[in-house]
């Protein structure tokens, strides 16, 4: 059995994925197994992966996005480890077996992520200080946005399949529905050491295809809301929920969109409203 499975989606990128599968396949630690998900391909992408017939396990499925995909991966996985990887993505040769030795020297984690090269158009940028990534126990610094690269995890199956995968009714923001949902139970490991190019720009990125992502991650905050987060978390993402929700009410107002302006309000106004229950708790009678 594979110490590690590494799960490739992948939809209509045949220009791109034999790299991603090459930087795979050339990992220093070769306990692995590759399954990639091809999420109804019309590009030519099933002929491509017949070129590693024998070294990799290719999954046809239908058109079920992104979340689907990884899903249908991690079901068919052996390995303890779990690795996803984008497949407009690359891993430099070493990013297993630094990730693998960090968490045998600290068996009690079981999921990591590492630093990343950020490359735009075949340029290599820096990244903001707002994507800064950090380990521990995180929650609240990934409320504002997605602070942990599919494309870097490392994680335990068994806590994967503990927490239910990817959320499929989530097209985009999957990946931070899903680390919302892990940060509020356990730490992370970080590699502070950059493993993984990330490769953005191209036009069949889903943040090209998808408008306001903080649509979706309002989506996901009402969510985790929703489940018994410890007093500290649920104010800090009441708070989250209540910023975002009147950015996009100012948004849609701008826009005319008189109704989802008044859904976005009344989100805020609940928001505050919880807030001040936890800020202001009712004194216990004498």
């Amino acid at each position: 059995m594979p110490e590690v499975s590494v799960i490739i989606p992948t939809y209509n990128r045949a220009g791109m994925l034999a790299e991603a599968i090459n930087s795979v396949l050339g990992q220093s630690s070769r306990d692995l197994e590759l399954i990639v998900v091809d999420d109804g391909s019309t590009d030519g992408t099933p002929a491509l992966l017949g070129r590693w017939a024998g070294r990799i396990e290719a999954l046809q499925t239908g058109r079920h996005g992104v979340s689907a995909a990884r899903n249908a991966g991690a079901a068919r996985a052996r390995g303890r480890w779990l690795a996803f990887l984008d497949s407009d993505d690359l891993w430099l040769p070493e990013k297993l077996e630094l990730q693998l030795a960090a968490h045998h020297a600290a068996p009690e984690l079981l999921c990591s992520h590492t630093a990343e090269i950020w490359v735009r158009r075949g340029v290599r940028v820096n990244p903001m200080r707002k994507h800064a990534r950090q380990g521990g126990w995180i929650f609240e610094h990934c409320l504002p946005m997605c602070r942990i690269s599919p494309s870097s995890v490392l994680i335990d199956r068994w806590l994967f399949q503990r927490l239910g995968g990817f959320d499929r009714r989530f097209r985009v923001c999957e990946d931070y529905e899903l680390w919302l949902r892990l940060t509020a139970l356990f730490p992370v490991l970080y590699l502070d050491r950059p493993l993984v190019i990330k490769r953005g720009g191209h036009a069949d990125q889903l943040s090209a295809s998808h408008w306001g992502f903080d649509r979706f991650r309002v989506r996901a905050l009402v969510k985790i809301l929703g489940t018994d987060l410890k007093p500290t978390f649920r104010l800090a993402a009441l708070r989250e929920l209540s910023r975002k929700a009147r950015i996009l009410f100012e948004g849609c107002r701008k826009r005319g969109k008189k109704i989802q302006a008044r859904r976005y309000a009344r989100l805020a106004e609940w928001a505050d409203s919880e807030t001040g229950k936890l800020e202001s708790p009712v004194a216990a009678p004498l």
